[in-house]
């Protein structure tokens, strides 16, 4: 399917169809993507699981837990051919949207220091670097840490 020229980029709920595309894309753009089973304890689980999608192609996706007042944003991807053209911050503001609308009045990430593109998206977005979670990213070289993000929705 092509795009046509009116057509806009469309969120939608995941569900256990869509994890061979999701998968492929984790592996494309991560060394230490989330397992199939990480995406199905998600989906398990009722978290808010999201695809961003476009002429028929999945821009992104995106995985939050949503629990009283908090929104914990678990994980939010690009595929690597759609990334740096705005689908991030679309994605990003979308599910900042959709966690205000369901109540929350926070929303908590980590992220990976040496992930610098994501940390200034975020930034951009009114997050602020609450700490350090010490060795909680697997890396090649043993375990990174995480800058841990909030912004008040």
């Amino acid at each position: 399917m092509s795009a046509r020229w009116d057509e806009q980029p469309r969120l939608r709920t995941m569900n256990r169809d869509d994890l061979p595309a999701v998968m492929a894309v984790e592996r494309e753009i991560y060394p230490f993507p989330w397992t199939e089973g990480n995406f199905l304890d998600s989906l398990a689980a009722g978290y808010d699981a999201a695809l961003l999608e476009f002429g028929g192609h999945l821009l992104g996706y995106r995985v939050m837990l949503l629990a009283a007042d908090e929104a914990h944003l678990l994980n939010l991807s690009v595929a690597g051919a759609w990334q740096r053209r705005g689908y991030g911050r679309q994605l990003l503001l979308a599910t900042m949207l959709d966690a205000q609308r369901s109540g929350a009045r926070v929303m908590l990430l980590e992220v990976r220091p040496s992930n610098e593109a994501a940390i200034a998206l975020y930034a951009s977005a009114g997050f602020r670097v609450l700490g350090t979670r010490r060795g909680y990213y697997p890396a090649s070289g043993g375990r990174e840490d995480a800058r841990v993000m909030s912004v008040t929705l």
